[in-house]
Formats: structure tokens, sequence, C-alpha cells
């Protein structure tokens, strides 16, 4: 392909009942120097810890066996020899999807037991074409199992999911449960909405969709999945002075000719900023966080906070980041709300020190931003999976 072209995964969980743990198991990772996405979904029978441990050991062994690119029949081989087996119903005790995607657009799925993945293009469902074939282990014991390769289109998405999503409102709202066709229809109105809905929302919708056919106490764990290949998004975080004053309109510039999302952290930067583009900052009426001043704008930037304390409940916001997180106005939740729904995010740092944050009398977990940034970006790029780059002034 010409143009470059994101891979967006993102997974959305909930567990059964009252569990504490999630007895699906989703597991992704980019495998940069191959330019390679790897993602899987297990669900262990049953529900709680003996179900994660199964489903875990499942994905484990699916994502380091798909990442060193052994074939269909060999995977299966491995997970058909290792896996236990339920003494009373004869089948295995955990069922997956693992999926392998190339920059490029290459797909390769291998699926047991999971209802099946689709693919979603220009809004439209359409079933992905399976070659079915048995995998036999020890004593003779054998998996159905079934694989696909194919060329995915640019825009293109792939909903993959556990069965406690098409069984939600088995025997109360439906006879047989919601099913994949009602899944379908659901994702396909959904799209028409918004079609250019994350994958990350797209997830929520239908794991929402399928809680309130449970009546929100869920009869099973339930997962969604959605691949998103798209343009990159990108953001820009701009936060402190430029450690030389001469070098504001050099900085400033940076800014504004960037070509995405802009965040400006700091009463400082902002002022430089709006003197330079000769623009007024203007704050929020409204204080939606108690912890932090108010939320500000101007012309040409997205949203303008304070600086080291805004990002440090960032840093922490993300952190304690799960399936389960509701974000709310104040503004680090919408800075980390932005950050998560980026692919590629950019670091400008101003580098000239603020003397109040060297006050002792402040708390010890305010660093200087220096520090601050380094804590920021390698949270996102190790737990998030976002791209990250950084430069200072």
């Amino acid at each position: 392909m010409s143009q470059e072209f994101y891979i967006e995964v993102h997974c959305q969980q909930k567990n059964h009942g009252n569990e504490r743990i999630c007895g699906d198991v989703f597991q992704s990772e980019r495998i940069g120097e191959e330019r390679r996405l790897v993602a899987v979904l297990s669900d262990g029978m049953g529900h709680g810890v003996k179900a994660n441990i199964l489903a875990t050991l499942t994905a484990r062994i699916l994502l380091n066996f798909t990442k060193d690119r052994k074939n269909f029949e060999r995977i299966a081989e491995i997970i058909t020899k290792t896996l236990p087996v339920c003494s009373i119903r004869k089948t295995s005790y955990s069922t997956f999807t693992a999926i392998d995607v190339s920059y490029e657009g290459e797909v390769s799925i291998l699926e047991y037991d999971n209802p099946a993945c689709f693919i979603v293009r220009d809004g439209n469902p359409i079933e992905i074409q399976w070659q079915n074939f048995v995998s036999e282990g020890m004593q003779g014991r054998k998996m159905l199992m079934r694989n696909a390769s194919f060329q995915i289109n640019p825009y293109d998405r792939v909903v993959f999911l556990s069965d406690g999503i098409t069984q939600s409102g088995l025997g109360a709202k439906y006879a047989d449960g919601w099913g994949r066709e009602n899944l379908k229809s659901f994702v396909k109105e959904t799209l028409k909405k918004n079609p250019e809905m994350s994958a990350a929302e797209l997830a929520t919708k239908v794991l929402t969709k399928a809680l309130a056919n449970d009546n929100y106490n869920p009869e099973d764990d339930c997962s969604c999945g959605v691949i998103f290949f798209r343009e990159p998004r990108s953001l820009l975080l701009c936060t402190g002075p430029p450690f030389e004053e001469k070098n504001d309109e050099i900085f400033v510039n940076k800014l504004q000719e960037f070509n995405g999302k802009k965040i400006i952290c700091g009463a400082t930067t902002a002022d430089i900023v709006a003197r330079v583009l000769g623009e007024e900052v203007e704050d929020e009426t409204e204080f939606y966080d108690p912890d932090l001043p108010q939320a500000s704008f101007m012309p040409g930037v997205d949203l303008i906070t304070e600086g080291m304390l805004t990002l440090n409940k960032v840093i922490n916001l993300l952190s304690n980041y799960d399936s389960n997180t509701v974000f709310t106005k104040g503004p680090a939740d919408r800075i980390a709300s932005m950050l998560i729904d980026t692919d590629e995010i950019f670091f400008l740092v101003g580098t000239k020190i603020n003397e109040a944050h060297q006050d002792p009398s402040l708390p010890i977990e305010l660093d200087i931003r220096r520090n601050v940034i380094k804590r920021l970006a390698q949270l996102l790029e190790t737990r998030f999976l976002k791209h990250i780059r950084v430069e200072y002034f």
C-alpha cells in the first residue's frame, strides 16, 4: 500500500455475575520490527480463577507461537496436546481466537469454538471464508478448528468475541440468546451513526448491549474485541517553556504546524503560545475536578490545562485503567481519554525549570517535568502500545 495505515485493537470485557476475575483472557502484542500485531482472545470453561488460569495458559501459548509464525497445523497440534480436557464434557477447557495482522493488511486467523469472528467492510458485516480441519492430540483426542487467511482493506474492522456476547439474553429476551445475526445488525446500525468510530468505542457499545440483554447481570464472562485498520490518529502534547526564550517562536511553530489534536499542559506554556500567535486563552466557567484548575481553550488548540499536577493525575488514571474505567469531564480525565484514543503521540517538552516544582513542601511525587513525561511516555508505549516520540526544547 502507498499509504501508511495503523492497526487499532481493543477488547472490552465484563466478568460473570459477581466474580472478581474474568474467565476470558485477552492478550495482544505489536512486533514492531516485523510490522505485525498479534491478538488472542481465550475463553476458559466456567468462571472465576480456574477459568482464568486455563484461558491465560491458552492465550500465552497462542501468542508466543503465532508471533513465531508457526503454521496453523503446528499451533493446533501444540494446543491439542497441551490443554486439559473436561472429564465430564470431554471437551477442551478453553476456546480461542488468534489473529495475526501485518501492517500491509495480511490477516491470518486460527479459531476454536468461539463464535466465528467477522469482517465489517464499508459498514456492512461480511463472513470470513473459513477452512475447517481436525487437530489430533494424545490418546486420539480430536479438536475441530477453523482457519482463514485474507487481505484486509483500509478501514475494515475485524470483530471477535466470546460466547458470553452471543448468548446474552438467553431465555429472557431471546429464546436462543442474542446470536451472531442480531450482533451483526447491531454493529451495522451502530457504525451507520458514526462510521469513524474507534475500535474501543465499538467494542464498548457491543458489550454494553450484551449486558443490557442480561439486565446488567451477565450469565457468562463477556468479551468483545475489534481490530480497526485505518489511518493513524496523531496528538501533540506540549508542556513547559523552552530553556531559552529565543526559541519560543520555533517552539510555537512546531505546535501550530502539527497535523492532529493538540494539548497544552501548563499556564506559562499556554501564555507563550498565545503571545506568539496573538491569541487569547479563555477559561472554562465550570470546575469538573476539585483537585485541579479548570481547563482552558484558544483557537487552534483542543485543550489547555494546568501542568504537573494534571499530568501526574493522568499517569495515575492510566496506571489504574481497565475495561470498567469511565472518564469524567475533568482536565486529567479528558487528557487520558484523548491519549487512549490516539495512536501516535508526540511530546514537545520545554526544559526551563519551574521553581515552584522545586519547593520541598510540595508532594514528593510531583517530579520535575522531564521525569513526569518520561513516566507517561513509557506507560503509553508499554501498556497501551502507542507510538511515542519526545522532543526537548
